[in-house]
């Protein structure tokens, strides 16, 4: 068995796979102590193991000692490169984007080689532009809402209010609606601009992952769900190592 992990900054998910196949999946948290519930009945039977991820130090070490503990398999780290498979990355300083946008766009170019746009929306938002020649056009970083929600929380303490993850984008009428709304309103311009810049580009999918991105769909971000995009990317880099 082949077990996948993309690691977070606070949150992981993982697959086995099997003969191509996903026998198991999960979800946990890196700081608990067990941060793949449910692995542990298939720890004899794995063979490979894959990460990738943008936790911190701290915490990718911690994430590979309980690795190194589930199994005798060393588990790889992958991350971002200046080209593969006919995807060419636009950083010139290309170890400096976060493996995840990298494995995402990988991903994503598999199965979309008419030009791209991925938007993964997780604690941070990162949209990212491919084009049909497979060339990485650039992209954003954004904060994502949690990181949004905390930033009024904490920098602007007299701003008392309930987050509230709604799509309503009209002026608030109380300090709660005017900071929920106000956050929606502001995902709200991304996704205009989104759907301009593909259009500019000509880029025909929009390709949403992480774990708001249910939200920006609600909020009028046409695009194909792949929840599991920076998996298939790994995933595929890994086999492609490996053959």
């Amino acid at each position: 068995m082949k077990l996948y992990i993309d690691a977070g900054n606070t949150r992981l998910k993982w697959c086995l796979e099997e003969a191509g196949e996903t026998v198991a999946s999960g979800a946990g948290v890196l700081d608990e102590e067990n941060p793949l519930p449910g692995i542990t009945g298939f720890a004899s039977r794995i063979r490979r193991i894959a990460v990738s991820t943008v936790a911190s130090e701290e915490k990718r070490e911690r994430l590979l000692g309980y690795l190194a503990g589930l199994s005798n398999v060393p588990a790889r780290c992958y991350w971002s490169e200046p080209e593969r498979g006919g995807l060419q990355n636009a950083y010139s300083d290309f170890d400096r984007m976060g493996a995840d946008r990298w494995h995402a766009m990988y991903g994503a170019w598999i199965g979309h080689k008419q030009g791209f746009v991925v938007v993964d929306a997780g604690s941070a938002v990162t949209v990212d532009f491919v084009d049909q020649c497979g060339r990485h056009l650039g992209g954003y970083i954004l904060p994502g809402l949690k990181m949004m929600f905390r930033s009024l929380k904490t920098d602007a303490a007299r701003i008392g209010f309930d987050p509230e993850q709604v799509l309503e984008t009209g002026p608030g009428k109380s300090t709660g609606e005017c900071v929920n709304h106000g956050l929606a309103w502001l995902s709200d311009a991304m996704i205009v601009r989104i759907r301009r810049d593909a259009q500019a580009f000509g880029l025909a999918d929009v390709l949403v992952t992480g774990g708001d991105a249910d939200r920006l769909i609600g909020l009028g971000l046409s695009g194909i769900h792949r929840p599991d995009l920076v998996l298939t990317g790994l995933r595929a880099i890994a086999d492609e190592e490996a053959s």
